[in-house]
């Protein structure tokens, strides 16, 4: 979609961004210090660029994740996929998944797909910023400059009510408020219409203590 936008408007909109203060990872309703997890992908490296595979710009499927240890008492984990750089007053949601079982590790390549009302094991894989089921592929406007794309796994305690069927952001984090036990976050990154540059520790001051 946001591919037929203009060089030249993307560049003039280089300004307007959600900004990474409005993250989940970083709300004061889910605690703001935690235990970290840690998490990667095969696919890409940590606050690397995203290979076009997993953008609107090639296959558009969700990228592989993997991730550790979590805490004692996790009763299940939840991932939110948002970008702090969208020009927009919210961070764009890409992906919603609800419900994880806390013994799972990994999520295999394109694995986050519509759903429905979800599985028999509580997991739900919730609706994107463009109120569909799934992963919504990367898809900044040409010249708008690097975006970031903040993968976000949360380890939730044994409390935690379930949102509504196929949970949107807003409904994710008012559930998930009070109930983080550690979370991890893993910084991809995408542009169209620019070179790529060398990027130092670009989720670093998001990351839980």
């Amino acid at each position: 979609m946001l591919e037929h936008v203009p060089r030249w408007l993307g560049a003039a909109m280089k300004g307007m961004r959600a900004g990474a203060d409005k993250l989940a990872i970083v709300q004061p309703a889910l605690g703001g210090r935690f235990d970290a997890i840690e998490l990667m992908s095969p696919a890409f490296a940590a606050d690397g660029r995203l290979p076009p595979r997993f953008t609107a710009d090639g296959a558009g499927v969700s990228p592989p994740l993997v991730w550790g240890n979590v805490p004692e008492g996790t009763a299940r984990l939840a991932l939110l996929v948002e970008d702090p750089d969208a020009p927009a007053p919210t961070p764009l949601v890409h992906a919603v998944i609800w419900g994880l079982p806390p013994d799972e590790r990994r999520l295999a390549e394109g694995a986050i797909v519509a759903d429905g009302k979800g599985g028999g094991d509580g997991r739900d894989v919730g609706r994107n910023s463009l109120f569909g089921e799934g992963w919504l592929p990367p898809d900044p406007p040409t010249g708008h400059g690097e975006h970031r794309y903040a993968f976000q796994l949360f380890a939730l305690d044994r409390d935690v009510p379930d949102p509504t069927a196929t949970p949107r952001r807003s409904a994710m984090v008012k559930a998930m408020a009070g109930h983080v036990l550690a979370a991890g976050l893993l910084i991809g990154t995408y542009s169209r219409g620019e070179e790529a540059r060398p990027r130092a520790a670009a989720g670093a001051a998001l990351r839980p203590a």
